[in-house]
C-alpha cells in the first residue's frame, strides 16, 4: 500500500507541473527510484522514460556492484534477456519486407535439412509465423526437466553455452502441445528457430544483421551481442541463493566476468543494454519508425494467450495488452539469471518506458510486486510528463 501511495502521489505532482514537467523530470524520477529501492530492498536499477518529442529522461538508484560499492549509473549495461525478441521479430519482419522470406512460410522450407527436423512437433505445418507469435505448439526447452538437469552443473561450473541445435533438442521427440496455429505457448525454442531461420535465408549472422539493420541506424550504441563472459562495465546480477541453476548469490567474478555462459541466450534474447536504449528502441519501434517499410499492422497482428483473456496478445516479438487503464499497452519483459528488464509502450500518449533491475530475487519465483508496481509507477510518471492524466492505477 505505501508503495502504490508514493507512485501515484509522485505522478499527480508532476502532473500538475504541466508544460515545465520535463525539466524537473529528472529529479522526480530519481525520488521514485529510490523509494523503490528503499522498499524493496534490490540492489540498483535503471530506468528511462522516452516522451513524445524525442526527449529521454534517465535515472538510476543503488549500487552496480554490492561489494565493490560502485554506484549504478542511468548508462550501465545489463543483461535485456527476452527484449531482445523484440529485435528477432523486427528482423524477420524487415526480411519479409525485402522479400527474403514471408510469415506464411512453412518452417520446413528453411530447416528441413535439418537431421533433426523430423523429430520437432508439428515439423510439418508450422509456419514462420507461428513462431513469431508462440503459437506453433511447441514446448519451451528452458522448462523442461532435462535441460534443468544439464543446465545447471553447466553453469554452475561455467562451462560453454551450447549450441542452438542442442538447445532445440530439449523438445525433439515431444508431443505437439496443440496443432500448429490453433493456440498459443511461450517458448525460447521457437524464437532460436527463427534464428536459425534468419541466418538461413538471408546467408548473413542474426548479430550482424540486427547490428546494421536497427543497432547502428538508430543509434543504440549500447546495445550489443550479450555473447560472452566479459561484457565492458556490465553491472553485477545478484541471484537468490536457493537458485534453480546453483548459482553463487553473486552470479560475477572480482575480475567482472560473468560465472555462466549469457551465449545461451541467442535469439531467445541475447542482447546487453540499457534502458536508455531499450526506450528509444521501444519508442522507434512502436512509433513505426524502426524500418523504412510499413511494418506496424504485422508487428501488432496478435493471437490471444488464453481463450478467457482476448484482451493479451502476442504479436510478432511484443505482448499487447488491448484494454487497460492507459489504454493500450505493447511491450516486453525479460528475465535472464541476475537481471529483470521492463519495456512497455503506452501509444495513447506517445510514451515509452524501460528499466532494468541487476537482481531476479523475488522476480523469478513471483512472490513480490516489485515489477508490475514500478511500471505502473514509471508509467504514470511518463505519462503525466507527456502532459497527459497521470495516476490511473492498474499494472500495466
Amino acid at each position: 500500500m505505501m508503495r502504490w501511495l508514493r507512485a501515484t502521489g509522485l505522478a499527480a505532482s508532476v502532473a500538475l507541473a504541466g508544460a515545465a514537467c520535463a525539466e524537473t523530470a529528472p529529479a522526480e524520477m530519481q525520488a521514485l527510484l529510490d523509494g523503490f529501492r528503499a522498499d524493496h530492498g534490490f540492489p540498483g536499477a535503471t530506468a528511462a522514460i522516452a516522451l513524445p518529442d524525442g526527449q529521454i529522461v534517465t535515472g538510476a538508484t543503488g549500487l552496480a556492484d554490492r561489494e565493490a560499492g560502485t554506484a549504478m549509473a542511468p548508462d550501465t549495461p545489463m543483461l535485456a534477456a527476452s527484449i531482445g525478441k523484440s529485435f528477432v521479430a523486427a528482423t524477420v519482419l524487415a526480411l519479409e519486407s525485402d522479400g527474403v522470406l514471408a510469415r506464411t512460410d512453412l518452417v520446413s522450407a528453411y530447416l528441413g535439412d535439418r537431421a533433426w527436423f523430423d523429430r520437432l512437433p508439428n515439423h510439418e505445418t508450422m509456419t514462420i509465423g507461428d513462431l513469431l507469435r508462440h503459437g506453433a505448439g511447441l514446448r519451451d526447452h528452458i522448462n523442461t526437466a532435462a535441460f534443468g538437469a544439464e543446465m545447471g552443473p553447466r553453469m554452475a561450473s561455467g562451462a560453454e553455452a551450447l549450441p542452438p541445435d542442442a538447445m532445440i533438442g530439449f523438445i525433439l521427440d515431444e508431443e505437439a502441445l496443440f496443432p500448429a496455429g490453433s493456440g498459443w505457448s511461450y517458448t525460447d525454442t521457437g524464437y532460436l528457430l527463427l534464428g536459425l531461420i534468419i541466418e538461413q535465408a538471408s546467408g548473413g549472422t542474426y548479430y550482424q544483421l540486427v547490428t546494421d539493420r536497427f543497432l547502428t541506424p538508430l543509434g543504440l550504441d549500447a546495445t550489443a551481442p550479450s555473447n560472452r563472459r566479459e561484457i565492458p562495465r556490465l553491472a553485477v546480477g545478484y541471484v537468490a541463493e536457493d537458485n534453480p541453476f546453483g548459482l553463487p548469490a553473486r552470479t560475477m567474478d572480482d575480475a567482472g566476468r560473468l560465472l555462466w555462459d549469457p551465449a545461451m541466450e541467442w535469439t531467445g534474447g541475447g542482447l546487453v543494454s540499457t534502458s536508455r536504449d531499450l526506450a528509444a528502441w521501444g519508442q522507434a519501434l512502436f512509433a513505426g519508425k524502426a524500418l523504412e517499410s510499413p511494418y506496424l499492422d504485422r508487428l501488432l497482428d496478435g493471437i490471444a494467450v488464453s481463450p478467457d483473456a482476448d484482451d493479451v496478445r502476442y504479436g510478432a516479438g511484443v505482448a499487447i495488452y488491448t484494454d487497460t487503464p492507459r489504454g493500450p499497452v505493447y511491450g516486453h519483459g525479460g528475465w535472464i539469471p541476475g537481471y529483470v528488464s521492463s519495456l512497455r509502450h503506452y501509444p495513447a500518449f506517445g510514451v515509452t518506458v524501460a528499466f532494468q533491475l541487476n537482481t531476479d530475487v523475488g522476480v523469478e519465483d513471483d512472490s513480490s510486486d516489485l515489477v508490475p508496481a514500478l511500471e505502473a509507477a514509471l508509467a504514470d510518471l511518463a505519462i503525466a510528463m507527456a502532459g497527459g492524466a497521470g495516476g490511473a492505477g492498474g499494472q500495466q
